[in-house]
């Protein structure tokens, strides 16, 4: 993956105004907004059918102060949102950034609604840990694939351009290190050269580059990858090498709750609404209440790199509106029994150590306790019969670091002045979320890639009408 300097008197195959590369929520999305500004627009992606990472998130987008909150009776601003973004990356992130998306996202989300029919509705009935309102929004299954879906098909109704099978290798720039066109191969090896105005890099982060994992986050080295496999760090490349600034690329987010070994997703609401993690010698290990994104190495440190994730029917029903829950089940991911010694037994763990453990959190709930881990009980609902549990294990979903973008997703130089006509979204840009997993707010990922996305929509569109 390199970038070469093109001779003023270059011809390419064919142009486009605004190329996009990546087909993921950050590329869809600014495709929509540039072609709705009327400008001409590509987008590139490697894959047969346009997914990404985003695909195998559960789809939620955090908003503040959006008629979807406002007429689920949820009180919200983006000035708290922002707030809640920077006390969890501990003050780490550019005021300035978070502050760009905040404001952009509630306003984009009811644009997608209004103008594209997605459906969003906000999750009321549990709080994500680190956010102080309800304010997660989603599609009906709460899943990824499902917001894709509902992308890609707005994307064919607006008319815009997408070449599947189009794995970009290659940027071209002149001397003022504007970019003037991209190279890429086909699944035949044929290979076409696109000439462009304006570049837009949405192609995610280099979760998929075992080598750049373990330089960057060596917690995680080896780690299961939950992500795309295409996010190879192209984008970090292309735009180091034209002189852009990196930031915080040690910043990811994991998961600490994935079903072993079936590979799904297992919805937080088991842990925020009352549930537990233990290891398989039935012990509790971490604050579990501090969010999902650092308890992916704590689960990844345990014996095997296994857990336990235990709650009851009742969070079951919460659970059982996300897609991926329904899938566990379906399954047999989820194990339940009517006392703890049963659980004990369909699960293999050690029944004493498990039952004192649930001994353990039933004094913490009914004393309203804060634990040695640090976790506070205050509030949380006793787990009651029957019990469930599922195995899971740690995962590595995308990395928060990247490019460093000013508030119209320009790509910053080192020396802080933008390049000529290179924006980022998603993965390929600087999140919000510090240098580390515990600077991941829930949602972090997919609010820079729409927001991100939308701005670089407008912005390259603006570029090329000059």
């Amino acid at each position: 993956m390199t970038v070469a300097y093109s001779h003023p008197d270059t011809v390419f195959d064919l142009s486009s105004k605004i190329i996009i590369v990546g087909a993921g929520a950050a590329g869809l999305v600014a495709a929509l907004r540039a072609k709705e500004l009327r400008a001409e627009v590509l987008v590139l992606e490697r894959d047969a059918v346009p997914q990404g990472s985003t695909a195998l998130s559960a789809g939620l987008i955090p908003a503040a102060g959006t008629r979807f909150q406002r007429e689920a009776g949820v009180e919200d601003s983006p000035a708290q949102f922002a707030n809640d973004i920077m006390q969890k990356a501990d003050n780490e992130p550019d005021p300035a950034a978070i502050s760009s998306v905040t404001n952009a996202i509630g306003p984009i989300l009811e644009w997608l609604a209004d103008q594209y029919q997605l459906p969003f509705s906000v999750i009321t009935n549990f709080t994500y840990p680190g956010h102080c309102a309800q304010r997660m929004h989603g599609l009906p299954s709460r899943s990824g694939a499902e917001l894709m879906d509902h992308l890609r098909s707005a994307c064919e109704s607006a008319g815009v351009d997408i070449v599947t099978g189009a794995r970009v290798t290659q940027l071209f720039h002149d001397a003022s290190r504007r970019v003037t066109g991209v190279s890429l191969i086909r699944p035949d090896s044929t290979q076409e050269e696109i000439g462009c105005s304006a570049l837009i890099l949405a192609c995610n982060g280099y979760g998929g580059n075992p080598a750049l994992v373990a330089q960057h986050v060596p917690e995680m080295n080896g780690a299961l990858y939950f992500g795309h496999a295409g996010n190879q760090g192209d984008a970090i490349k292309w735009g180091t090498d034209l002189g852009a600034r990196q930031r915080h690329l040690s910043g990811y987010q994991g998961h600490g709750s994935v079903a072993h070994p079936h590979g799904i997703l297992i919805t937080w609401a088991t842990i925020v609404e009352g549930g537990f993690q233990v290891n398989v010698l039935g012990q509790r290990f971490a604050n579990e209440a501090h969010g999902y994104s650092e308890a992916a190495a704590a689960v990844i440190s345990q014996p095997e790199s296994l857990a336990w994730t235990v709650f009851d029917s009742r969070i079951a029903a919460v659970a059982r509106q996300f897609e991926d829950f329904r899938n566990a089940e379906a399954q047999g991911a989820v194990r339940s029994a009517d006392t703890m010694a049963g659980l004990a037994q369909v699960t293999g763990l050690p029944q004493s150590a498990l039952e004192q453990t649930g001994r353990t959190v039933i004094g913490f709930k009914k004393d309203r306790q804060t634990d040695a881990f640090g976790r506070d009980w205050t509030g949380m609902a006793q787990l009651e019969p029957p019990f469930c549990a599922v195995r899971v294990t740690g995962a590595l979903f995308h990395t928060q670091g990247g490019l460093v973008v000013d508030a119209r997703a320009r790509v910053l130089t080192q020396a802080g002045s933008p390049l000529p006509n290179l924006l980022a979204a998603g993965g390929a840009a600087c999140g919000v979320s510090g240098s580390g997993a515990s600077g991941y707010l829930s949602g972090n990922g997919l609010l820079t890639a729409v927001a991100y996305g939308f701005i670089a929509g407008e912005e390259a569109a603006r570029l090329v009408s000059g």
